[in-house]
């Protein structure tokens, strides 16, 4: 065992991108918690993601384009998620379950002709300057443009919904939507906007995995992270910084578990396996002393007529 062989820098950037595209989905389904909707259905918006992007990328050439239509994806599964809930008034976490059974199984149906195939690689910040400095430049400046899209993208959701009107509107429909309603404003639709922009969030996520984290389709390769990411949402109390620090403790331990299994540490397998999971729930749990910060509304069905 020679603990020496693990690079600080490698892990770091290994970590960062590892914690990625539960970043991403995180950072979706807190805006749609937010509105007071509970979208269980994480994973299966993930994994169609992953297949839409990696088809059309293999199809156009273009990663670029892969990741639009991932997004596409997503949303589009999501929103057939908000007309069941927010038009049909059906259960939230039934159909919320019912769109990640659904998109396991579409994605592998979609997903047969693309076994074994390889993607064109997605470009990285390639600056010599930056890349070349001692440390930092290999564990924080040479990722690929998807990562710093996450961290711009979780600020841009922590301005929006501090600051702007429409994230205040947006909160307010979360925290009581019947006195949103009674001041004139459009609740379902309001709420129909922010799954579609958490399904497309995840969407990216699970593109993320195909065309970057492997890169390749293998059936299933989300393995949870949807799951993962609805429980980052949870237990960092709806605060957008949390859910960073939440993914980074995830994708962090889940890197080091693997280094530590390539230098020979003699500990199970099994063990270092479970260890992102137990880690990442324990402080998690030490993290959500706060609970005051869940919507009011969340999970509950609005009627317009009241």
């Amino acid at each position: 065992m020679d603990l020496s062989a693990i690079s600080p820098a490698a892990l770091i950037a290994a970590l960062i991108a590892a914690s990625t595209p539960i970043l991403l989905a995180a950072i979706g389904e807190l805006v749609v918690e937010k509105a007071g909707v509970l979208n269980l259905g994480v994973e299966g918006m993930m994994i169609t993601g992953a297949i839409f992007g990696f088809a059309a990328t293999v199809e156009t050439g273009s990663p670029w384009l892969g990741l639009l239509a991932a997004m596409a994806g997503g949303a589009i599964l999501s929103l057939i998620f908000a007309v069941l809930t927010q038009y049909f008034l059906s259960n939230q976490v039934a159909t919320g379950l019912a769109l990640t059974l659904f998109g396991l199984g579409f994605s592998a149906l979609v997903g047969q002709g693309y076994t074994g195939i390889k993607p064109p690689a997605f470009p990285h910040l390639n600056i010599a300057a930056l890349n070349d400095i001692p440390f930092w430049g290999r564990a924080f400046l040479s990722h690929d443009y998807l990562v710093y899209l996450s961290i711009l993208l979780v600020f841009v959701v922590w301005y929006y919904l501090k600051y702007t009107r429409s994230g205040l509107i947006l909160r307010a429909v979360g925290e009581n939507h019947d006195a949103a309603h009674a001041i004139g404003y459009n609740v379902t639709r309001i709420r129909l906007l922010a799954v579609m922009f958490g399904g497309a969030c995840a969407g990216l996520g699970g593109a993320y995995l195909s065309l970057i984290q492997v890169p390749q389709w293998t059936q299933g390769m989300t393995a949870g992270a949807g799951w993962i990411a609805l429980a980052l949402v949870v237990f960092a109390s709806w605060k957008p910084w949390r859910v960073v620090l939440g993914a980074y403790i995830f994708g962090g331990v889940s890197i080091l578990q693997l280094n530590l299994q390539a230098v020979g540490v003699n500990i199970p397998v099994a063990y270092l396996s479970m260890a992102p999971y137990i880690v990442t729930i324990v402080v998690l749990v030490i993290m959500s002393g706060d609970r005051t910060s869940a919507p009011a509304s969340l999970g509950r069905v609005f009627h317009a007529s009241n």
